[in-house]
């Protein structure tokens, strides 16, 4: 009969590793006498990163003894002690490829049920002094698994432990692991999978993806980890567009209208997407990469950006010298902030130029079919009507929407604006404002605009007990850092590296504003972004989690070790690749 070989509990604290902070329960201590297993823990346990670790679903982390000597063998080592994967119960029986998720039983006074593998991240790396770790427990299929207590209850080292149920589907541990994170994803039994009731919501919702990507036909990436809405880019790197127009819409905002050079029109972009133009304003230099949203229909061949003359050189060189006539170097429509299909309300949400990507939303609304037709709520912020840009535009669109809401809102007006003609809130908008106006909180939200307009509208729309889920944000510039665990430093202006300058091809972190050439003193563009103070998304460091995937533009890269799935096409994991030729990344 399967026994409880050791109970290990550990409380969250700060270790340094790679030169920073990081919070980790990762190491445990055998106890040596029984303890009570709760609702959300045992006592005396705890986590640091309750994203990936601990609550109702993942309360008790479980490892086998069997395990402990494979990995000896394996890794050519000895010494393991109880807690070494950071499990709770160490277990003599109860391989992951026989267990299976809802299986319960009973330990001690106490019941469990097996809700989901374990997730793996840096940390077991950090703990076991081989960063590859996260990546070796699934591609051995030996991840370990969690478990939810049903009854509260003692438990101790010697229990026995006694199977009570038997999970519906039999669907083992180490199979739903492989089915969500290695390729070749069988639709079957991850529909079996994703029926059972035990199994967790995050592992749920992650095969349900699976699934809907698999119903729509798309079979490149892994959906259950980096869902998209958004197919693949029509073109890969760069490619030369013509300027057909050029349009001043106010003193600092220049449309221009892409066309192809040769050949068919331009394909149709979906509503929200953008593009990056490589500009060469000085040959002596590297080039300027540069995203700019979409703002106009797609429908008939031709691409529009809206470009705010700023301070940089990029936004100064396409609003000051482009004429008709001239070629950029352009990739294709990108991205997935789009607008999703289906027939809720729609808010757009907007401040300054960040109205560019939802005008092409809502040239797509105002052209629905009648039956397709949705509520539309247009909420604009600009400083006065000089520098309200397509003002007119949008009305004419909106005239298009039955039923449509507008309102306008000027921060700074001038004697000559007129409160309940060219705009209907004097001031910035706010949760008074959000309220009065009666917004939908069931309709989907999108929202683009400055930083600080973007954390003010999430906060109003939290207040307004918006689902978070139902918020879909633009963010001009590199994205928000996300480090599992880590502890914060003061965001940085991105920057080369600090020391010595790398000779290797060149590296360009597009959102950034960023091109430094490579370095091969880092093992990864992901350690190569952190020197640089690039804002990236991270958790397992070994191509496992996808959480790393981002897109790539241009170039080559060779990936050390081979990802376990590969990247959706014109993506990449920066966690374990590097460059082999010039490359610019979506950072």
């Amino acid at each position: 009969m399967p026994k409880l070989l050791s109970v290990n509990v550990g409380l969250p604290r700060e270790i340094e590793w790679q030169g920073k902070l990081v919070r980790t329960a990762i190491l445990k201590r055998s106890l040596p006498h029984r303890v009570i297993a709760r609702r959300l823990n045992l006592d005396g346990d705890g986590q640091a990163d309750l994203q990936g670790h601990g609550g109702e679903q993942r309360a008790v982390m479980v490892y086998q003894i069997q395990a402990y000597r494979y990995w000896e063998r394996e890794l050519g080592q000895k010494g393991f002690e109880f807690g070494q994967f950071g499990e709770n119960f160490t277990v003599d029986g109860l391989a992951d490829d026989e267990v299976c998720v809802g299986d319960r039983y009973r330990i001690g006074s106490a019941v469990f049920e097996v809700t989901q593998p374990r997730v793996t991240c840096y940390r077991l790396g950090i703990r076991m002094n081989n960063l590859q770790m996260p990546a070796l427990l699934v591609s051995h299929r030996r991840p370990g698994f969690y478990c939810r207590v049903i009854e509260e209850g003692e438990v101790g080292a010697e229990d026995e432990i006694l199977k009570i149920a038997d999970g519906p589907g039999k669907i083992s541990v180490a199979e739903i692991d492989s089915l969500l994170y290695l390729p070749n994803h069988d639709p079957s039994r991850i529909a079996i999978a994703a029926s059972i009731p035990a199994l967790s919501p995050g592992w749920k919702g992650s095969l349900e993806e699976l699934l809907k990507a698999d119903k729509r036909g798309v079979h490149t990436g892994n959906a259950g980890l980096t869902p998209s809405i958004s197919p693949p880019p029509a073109w890969n790197g760069f490619r030369r567009l013509r300027v057909a127009s050029v349009h001043r819409e106010t003193s600092e905002v220049t449309s221009i209208v892409f066309v192809a050079v040769d050949g068919p029109p331009l394909p149709p972009a979906l509503p929200g997407q953008y593009l990056v133009l490589r500009l060469v304003p000085d040959k002596s230099s590297h080039p300027i990469v540069r995203s700019h949203s979409i703002s106009g229909s797609s429908s008939s061949g031709s691409y529009r950006i809206s470009v705010k003359r700023g301070t940089g050189p990029g936004s100064r060189y396409l609003v000051d010298a482009t004429q008709i006539g001239d070629s950029f170097e352009i990739s294709a429509p990108r991205g997935d902030f789009v607008l999703r299909s289906g027939v809720r309300p729609v808010v757009l949400l907007s401040a300054g130029i960040g109205i560019t990507p939802l005008l092409s939303m809502l040239y797509t609304l105002a052209t629905a079919e009648v039956e397709q037709r949705r509520e539309v709520w247009w909420i604009h912020a600009a400083r006065n009507a000089k520098e309200h840009a397509f003002a007119e535009e949008a009305r004419k669109l909106l005239a298009e929407i039955p039923g449509n809401h507008s309102a306008i809102a000027y921060s700074k007006p001038e004697l000559t604006d007129s409160l309940g003609e060219g705009f209907d809130i004097d001031g910035h908008l706010d949760l008074a404002n959000l309220q009065r106006l009666g917004i939908p909180t069931e309709a989907e939200f999108y929202l683009c605009g400055p930083t600080e307009f973007l954390a003010d509208m999430r906060r109003d729309l939290t207040s307004l007990r918006i689902p978070p889920d139902a918020v879909h944000q633009e963010v001009f510039g590199p994205a928000n850092s996300t480090e599992a665990g880590m502890a914060k430093a003061e965001g940085r202006i991105p920057h080369p590296p600090i020391g010595s300058q790398g000779d290797g091809p060149i590296v360009s972190f597009t959102r950034s504003g960023l091109a430094v050439p490579w370095d091969n003193r880092f093992r990864s563009l992901l350690e190569f972004a952190e020197a640089c103070d690039v804002p990236v998304k991270w958790s397992c460091r070994t191509g496992v989690c996808h959480i790393c995937e981002c897109g790539i533009l241009d170039g080559r890269l060779n990936y050390t070790p081979e990802p376990l799935d590969q990247p959706a096409a014109g993506n990449v994991l920066i966690c374990c690749s590097t460059p082999e030729s010039q490359v610019n990344l979506d950072l």
